[in-house]
Order: C-alpha cells, then sequence, then structure tokens
C-alpha cells in the first residue's frame, strides 16, 4: 500500500522523462538482442521501443504544455493538450505495426536459423521487467493526476511488455521445435496486438477531444453535494459537465427566491460551488443565479437556425 501512494505523489513530468529514460535503454538491449539472435520477433520488439521513446517524449512535450497557466488565448488552460499526446501515440503503434508486419512477412517468406538465443533473451527479460515496472508506477501516479498522456505512456508500456513476453515464448518454441516459421508468425500476432492497443488509444484521445462528460461515480458525488443544499426555496437544474485533461467542468442553473438580495443569493452560491470542488478534485463550477419563477430555455428552433 505505502508503494502504491509513494508512486501516485510522483509528478507526471519525473514519471516521463524516467520513461525517456528508459525506452533509450530498451532500445539498446533490444537491438542488442535482436542483432545477436537473428530472431525477426526481438526485431518487432525493439521496434515497438524506439515508438515508445518517440511516444515518452512527445508525452512530455504535451504535460508541459497543458500545465501552463490560462491566457488571453487560452481562457480555459491548455489541459487538453494531453489528449494530443494520447492520439500521437496511437498513430505511432500503427507505423510500428506496419514496419513489423513488413518485417515477419518478408521472414515468414525466407526462414532463418535463430543463434545465441541465451543472451539475447535474457536481455529482452531485462528490459521487460523495467518496463512492466515503469508502466505500473506510471499507472497509479495517472489515476491521482488524471493525466491521458501519463496513462496512455503507461499503457503503451504494458502493451511491450506483453509484446516481449510473446515474442520470448514464440523465440523458445521455434527453437524447441525447429519450426523456424514461429518467429515471424509470433512477430505478425505482436503486431495485431498493437494494432489494438493504438486504436484504443486514439479513440479515448478523440472523446477527450470531444469533451465527454464526466464519469458516472463523479456525477453521483456532484449530485449528493448539490442534494446538501436543495430546499423548497432553493432548486437546481440545466447540469452539463465536461473534462478537460485533467480538470473537470460543472455548469449549472441554481433557483432562488426573487426577493433575495444579491449578496445572500452570491454568499449561497460561493458555498455550493466551494462544496463542489471540495468534493470533487479538480473541478471547477460555474453557477447561474436565476429566480425560482424563471426557466432558461435551450435548443429552441430559432436558435438552430
Amino acid at each position: 500500500m505505502s508503494l502504491a501512494l509513494s508512486a501516485q505523489r510522483i509528478p507526471p513530468e519525473v514519471l516521463l522523462r524516467w520513461s525517456v529514460g528508459v525506452a533509450a535503454l530498451t532500445i539498446v538491449l533490444k537491438t542488442l538482442a535482436w542483432w545477436l539472435t537473428g530472431s525477426v520477433g526481438l526485431l518487432s520488439d525493439a521496434m515497438e521501443s524506439i515508438v515508445n521513446l518517440a511516444g515518452a517524449a512527445f508525452a512530455l512535450l504535451m504535460v508541459r504544455i497543458a500545465s501552463r497557466p490560462a491566457d488571453d488565448d487560452h481562457p480555459y488552460g491548455h489541459h487538453k493538450a494531453e489528449y494530443f499526446s494520447a492520439g500521437f501515440e496511437g498513430l505511432l503503434i500503427f507505423v510500428a505495426a506496419g514496419g513489423i508486419l513488413w518485417a515477419a512477412v518478408l521472414r515468414l517468406m525466407d526462414p532463418q536459423p535463430l543463434q545465441q538465443l541465451g543472451i539475447g533473451l535474457a536481455l529482452s527479460v531485462v528490459s521487460s521487467a523495467i518496463n512492466g515496472a515503469l508502466a505500473w508506477t506510471m499507472l497509479q501516479s495517472s489515476r491521482t493526476h488524471r493525466s491521458m498522456a501519463l496513462e496512455g505512456d503507461a499503457r503503451h508500456l504494458i502493451t511491450d511488455v506483453w509484446t516481449s513476453a510473446g515474442v520470448i515464448l514464440g523465440v523458445g518454441l521455434a527453437v524447441a521445435t525447429g519450426w523456424l516459421w514461429l518467429d515471424p508468425v509470433v512477430a505478425i500476432a505482436v503486431a495485431a496486438n498493437i494494432l489494438r492497443e493504438g486504436a484504443h488509444l486514439m479513440w479515448k484521445s478523440t472523446e477527450g477531444l470531444m469533451d465527454r462528460a464526466l464519469e458516472p461515480e463523479v456525477l453521483d458525488e456532484i449530485d449528493r453535494t448539490l442534494e446538501q443544499f436543495k430546499h423548497h426555496t432553493i432548486r437546481f437544474d440545466h447540469v452539463s459537465t465536461r473534462r478537460s485533461g485533467s480538470r473537470r467542468f460543472v455548469d449549472l442553473h441554481m433557483h432562488m427566491p426573487a426577493n433575495w438580495t444579491l449578496g445572500r443569493a452570491a454568499a449561497l452560491r460561493a458555498s455550493v460551488e466551494q462544496a463542489l470542488m471540495s468534493a470533487v478534485p479538480g473541478l471547477r463550477a460555474t453557477i447561474q443565479l436565476l429566480p425560482s419563477d424563471v426557466e432558461a430555455h435551450f435548443d429552441d428552433e430559432k436558435d438552430l437556425i
């Protein structure tokens, strides 16, 4: 438990710097493993590590941009920059998968014997263990910081770990059975697996850019908080939410008696906003005050023309 809490406290930018360094190290280890063995499966593993490096570097850049404060051109901040990171990483995965498939098909047509497998597989295992430890740490931190860039890079590293496990298994079976075609077949399976992960990352990136509503459990927390302030003279409606990177937003209307003074109404609104932002980390609440007998109308036909 203490280890998980320690991981959650590490800032995303620090973890992404680690990811860049680890990616560079695994490229060296996996490329050496491929050079020693001649395995196209290990080559596919090394190619994915190159994607890891490019993805981690771009994610680091996007996290830095997302942390910039709001300005005149971006009054709501730069939080959505993280979604570009996940989309870019998904695109890189597609490129890597294409290269893996090309190399695998060529090797399938012309199988080659494998050499020095002991050292090569050991190097692959070491690099996978490093990636696995970093991915676990990044996932723990991404949940705390609600960082899409961090989550995307972590899930890509997890894919890389499974890729390495499949490659090691495939190469081992190829040697044990003498069926050299198993090596490129495993590489093709690896490409199919990372294509699936790339599609998932790009979908999540697109969903984030389209102002998706907050998670159901967060919406429930907002409802519970508003329930504390409801009264026969006070009601809330037109509650809408959206996500923007690590930031969360909620907009709503609060109806109250028309004879209240502006000061009394503003004080209650401030209390509701503070309660919402205390209940939901990273939330920004905007509340419009309306008299009880006034209704706001949206999507009238005349407005859609």
